[in-house]
C-alpha cells in the first residue's frame, strides 16, 4: 500500500485503456445526469409523498403556516396531550395539517411532520399515532386510526384534476381542499344548489379583521382545466366593491342565470315531473327559469308565523307573454290547493297575485317591479307582501360587461344574525357561524361549446370581535 505513490509518479507503470467514442462519452454523461433527475421526479420528498397519500383518504383537509406565539390549539392538546402539545407547539417551525377521512366516521385528524416528536422517547408519545413517510397521523380514536392503516397500507390512488394543484398549496401556505363528501356534509340541505362546487381549492390569508381567500371549484371529481381568458382577466382586475347589505337583509345571491342553483335539481326527474304534473313547469317553460338573471334575498320579520321572508326577483326580459301563461298555470294549481288570492288594486294589466291561507295569513305571492331602464321585473316572495322597493339597477345590468361569455354567481350575507335564527346549516364551522360578513363570488367561461367546468372562487369573511 505504501508504494502506490511512488508508482503513481510514473506513468508508464499504469496500463494503458483504450479511448472511448466522443459520442459514447457525452451520451453516458447525459444518463449520468437524467437519470437521478428522473427518479427524483419518480420520487418525491418524503413530506410531500406522505401528504399526497394522506390527501388521497382526506373527505377536507387544511394546513395552517406555524405561529408558536398563539396558543395552543385545543386539537393539538387533544391528540398529544398538553404537556406534549405545548413542547411541540412552542418548537414548530413548519406547516400541520388537520383533516377528515373519507370514511365519514371518525373525527378530525391531526398530521404534523414526522420531526416534530424528534428527541420523543416512543413510551411518550400518543398511542393513536401512525407514521406515513415524514408524516405523522394523531387518529381520535383506534378505529380510525385502523381505518387510515388499512388504506395506507395499499397502492396509493395517484392525485387527479384539483388534488395534484390542491397539494402544492397545502404544502407551502394556508389552504383548504375539499371532496363531495365534506360538501354535502357541511352544507347539509343546501348541497343540491352547489354543484359546481363539488371539489375545490382554496389559498387563506388573513386580512385585517378577517379572513380572504382565492382559489377554484370543479363540477366533478378529477377536473382541471384552465381559467379562460375572460375569466383570468376579470379576476384580475378583482370583483367590484359591492355595496354594503342593507340592514334588513340577511342574505342576497344573484347570478347570471338560476340555472346555476337549480341545475342539479332538475336534473332529477322526480324533481320535474312534479313541476310539469302539478305546476305547469314542463320542457317547454323550464328553459325560461333556467336562463332569468336573478336576485335572491332573505329578510328578517319582527312578528308572525315566519322568521324570515323570502324574495326571488326574476329579470325576464321584454317579452313576458310566456311568463303570463306560466303565472296563469301556477294560480290554478295553487286554487286547487286551497289557497286563495287576494285582490290586488293595480293599474298594470300584468296578473299580480298575493295568496293567503284559511286563517287569512298571507304566504307569498308574485308582483312585477319596475327597475331603471328596462323592462319590469318579476318578484316572487314567501312570507307577507313585501314593501315597495325603491327603483334598483336591473339585474342584467348588474352583472359584468362580459357576462355574454361568463356565469357569476356572487352571495352576501350575515351569518350570525342568520345562525340566531336558526336559519344556517348546523355543520358549518364555528368560524362561518359566528362571523359578521360573508361574501362569496364565483366566475366561470361559459362561451363556446363546452363550457369550462371550472369556477375561480374569491370571498372575505368579517369576524365578529
Amino acid at each position: 500500500m505504501d508504494r502506490l505513490p511512488l508508482l503513481a509518479r510514473y506513468p508508464w507503470v499504469r496500463p494503458q485503456s483504450p479511448r472511448i467514442p466522443l459520442r459514447i462519452t457525452a451520451l453516458t454523461l447525459l444518463l449520468l445526469i437524467l437519470l437521478p433527475v428522473w427518479q427524483l421526479q419518480r420520487q418525491p420528498r418524503p413530506r410531500a409523498q406522505g401528504l399526497e397519500r394522506v390527501m388521497a383518504l382526506a373527505a377536507l383537509i387544511q394546513s395552517f403556516s406555524a405561529t408558536p406565539q398563539r396558543p395552543v390549539p385545543t386539537l393539538w392538546q387533544e391528540r398529544l396531550g398538553k404537556p406534549l402539545a405545548e413542547r411541540v407547539w412552542r418548537q414548530q417551525r413548519t406547516p400541520w395539517w388537520q383533516l377528515w377521512s373519507r370514511n365519514g366516521d371518525g373525527g378530525v385528524v391531526l398530521a404534523l411532520p414526522a420531526a416534530a416528536l424528534a428527541g420523543i422517547p416512543t413510551a411518550s408519545r400518543p398511542a393513536q399515532m401512525l407514521v406515513v413517510d415524514d408524516l405523522l397521523l394523531l387518529a381520535p380514536d383506534p378505529l380510525t386510526r385502523q381505518w387510515l392503516s388499512q388504506q395506507l397500507s395499499s397502492r396509493p390512488r395517484p392525485l387527479r384534476g384539483l388534488e395534484r394543484v390542491c397539494l402544492q398549496r397545502l404544502e407551502t401556505s394556508q389552504a383548504v381542499f375539499w371532496t363531495p363528501t365534506a360538501l354535502a356534509e357541511i352544507a347539509g340541505p343546501v348541497a343540491p344548489l352547489l354543484q359546481r362546487f363539488q371539489e375545490g381549492c382554496l389559498n387563506l390569508n388573513l386580512a385585517g379583521a378577517g379572513l380572504a381567500w382565492s382559489g377554484e371549484a370543479a363540477a366533478a371529481t378529477g377536473l382541471l382545466s384552465g381559467p379562460g381568458s375572460v375569466v383570468a382577466a376579470s379576476a384580475e382586475r378583482g370583483p367590484a366593491t359591492p355595496l354594503p347589505l342593507a340592514s334588513d337583509v340577511l342574505l342576497e345571491l344573484r347570478g347570471s342565470s338560476l340555472d346555476l342553483v337549480l341545475q342539479s335539481l332538475l336534473a332529477r326527474q322526480l324533481i320535474r315531473d312534479p313541476l310539469a304534473a302539478r305546476y305547469g313547469m314542463g320542457p317547454a317553460q323550464l328553459p325560461l327559469l333556467r336562463q332569468a338573471p336573478f336576485r335572491l334575498r332573505v329578510r328578517p320579520l319582527a312578528s308572525g308565523p315566519f322568521q324570515a321572508a323570502l324574495e326571488l326577483q326574476l329579470a325576464v326580459g321584454s317579452d313576458r307573454k310566456a311568463w303570463i301563461t306560466i303565472l296563469s298555470a301556477l294560480r290554478s294549481a295553487l286554487e286547487e290547493q286551497g289557497l286563495q288570492i287576494m285582490a290586488t288594486a293595480t293599474a298594470d294589466p300584468l296578473p299580480t297575485a298575493t295568496w293567503t291561507r284559511e286563517d287569512g295569513v298571507v304566504i307569498g305571492g308574485w308582483r312585477w317591479v319596475s327597475v331603471r331602464g328596462a323592462a319590469p321585473e318579476l318578484q316572487f316572495f314567501l312570507g307577507p307582501l313585501p314593501k315597495t322597493a325603491v327603483q334598483e339597477s336591473a339585474l342584467a345590468e348588474a352583472l359584468p360587461p362580459e357576462a355574454r361569455r361568463l356565469s357569476q354567481l356572487s352571495l352576501r350575507l350575515q351569518p350570525a344574525e342568520l345562525e340566531e335564527r336558526g336559519l344556517l346549516p348546523p355543520a358549518l364551522p364555528a368560524v362561518i357561524r359566528s362571523a359578521s360578513r360573508l361574501e362569496v363570488t364565483a366566475l366561470a367561461d361559459q362561451a363556446g361549446r363546452n363550457p369550462d367546468p371550472l369556477s375561480l372562487l374569491t370571498g372575505h369573511l368579517d369576524l365578529n370581535p
